[in-house]
Parts: C-alpha cells; structure tokens; sequence
C-alpha cells in the first residue's frame, strides 16, 4: 500500500518522516509512503471547485483537489492528513473534513490525524522521549500542561526546554520559533514510542493509521 501524506507545515512534516516507520510497525517494509509539507493550514473551500488558485500553498484549499486528484490515479492507496486544530471544535472541525471526503467521488481511503491545538501535544504524550531528548527540560513546566489542552501548547513546550521560554524566541522573530519547532522534530521524533504516547489526539490517529493498515 502506498500512502501519501499531506502535513499542513514542514516541522510537521519533519516529526513524521521520524514517525511513520513506527506508525507502520512491522509491516513498513510492505508499504511505501510520501510526505508533502504546505504553507500552513489554509481554509476548506466553500465551494468544491475542480481547480485550485495556484497561489494557495495551504494544505485545506488544496485538500479537495488533492483528494480528487489520488483517487483517480493508479498507486495512490491511502492519504493522511494531519493537521492542528488550533482553538477549532474538534467534532465540528472533523465533521466538515469528512464531508469534504463526502463530496470526492473517487476519493481514496483517507485518515484525518488531527493534533489537539497543536502537533506539540504529541511531544508531551511521550515525556519518556522528550526528557531524553532534554534531560534539562523544566519539570515544573511540563507537569502543569494537561494532556491535549488548549493552552499554547508549542508555547509552553519551549517555556519548559529554552533559555527564557516561548517570549525569548519570538522576540528573535518567526524563524527562531520555526527552527525550536523543527529541532524538537528531529531531536524527541526519533525517541517516541507510538504505543506508548499518551495523546488522546495522536492515539486516534495511530489507530486510523492501523484501520487504514487492517484494510490493505
């Protein structure tokens, strides 16, 4: 089975060139996959135009053309799509993605990963993994976020592991909070343990990843 998936930003994207052999298990070497990065999250399209305005690099503008798109064409098996819920309702949210799915006719078999306000919830699923990434990491901090809270989450993730926190980076502008961003990715990424994460938002998306595997 191949699987293509679509990741709203390239620290995403980066967390899940670590994860996917994992999410895979056993099995990776059966399956193939690709990993697409966009500009952001964008927007669901009001109306489910066969073409897209080429100047949108969102992932949501994007989405009913690209499902439409894998659906028609030999070798694309599978799609997942993750992507941060922010401060949306999450049922609501996940409802409008099926429907989108509803509307593609040729669609391929499609999971929706949705991250709980922000991918960095993933990294407080594993403490095990991010204290061994950061063994400096500021317990205090860590142990106030509750577990897939709407709170800031990638703020209070860089509270606890930078030198003066979330404020200290983006005093130093979008590409410092970019590059913690991405050097979480590649530093706690490796060390996770997809059984053990304790996410209720990346636990969904492992067993979507399983269902999509179980159907193969």
């Amino acid at each position: 089975m191949h699987i293509e998936v679509l990741v709203e930003d390239s620290s995403g994207a980066a967390l899940m060139a670590h994860l996917m052999p994992k999410l895979l298990g056993e099995t990776a070497r059966e399956h193939t996959w690709r990993i697409h990065n966009y500009k952001g999250i964008g927007r669901i399209p009001k109306k489910m135009a066969p073409h897209t305005d080429a100047a949108k690099k969102t992932l949501l503008d994007n989405l009913p053309r690209l499902l439409e798109g894998y659906g028609q064409t030999p070798g694309y098996d599978a799609v997942l799509v993750l992507v941060d819920t922010d401060d949306r309702n999450v049922a609501a949210f996940r409802r409008e993605l099926k429907q989108v799915l509803a509307q593609c006719p040729h669609a391929p078999q499609t999971v929706f990963g949705l991250a709980t306000e922000e991918i960095e919830a993933w990294y407080f699923g594993d403490k095990v993994a991010l204290l061994e990434a950061y063994p400096r990491a500021d317990k205090k901090v860590l142990n106030k976020y509750q577990q897939d809270a709407v709170c800031g989450t990638w703020e209070m993730l860089a509270d606890a592991l930078v030198k003066g926190g979330a404020a200290a980076l983006k005093k130093q502008g979008f590409h410092k909070s970019a590059e913690f961003k991405h050097e979480c990715a590649h530093r706690i990424g490796p060390l996770m343990d997809v059984m053990r994460n304790q996410s209720p938002s990346f636990c969904f998306t492992r067993q979507g990843v399983a269902d999509l595997l179980a159907a193969s």
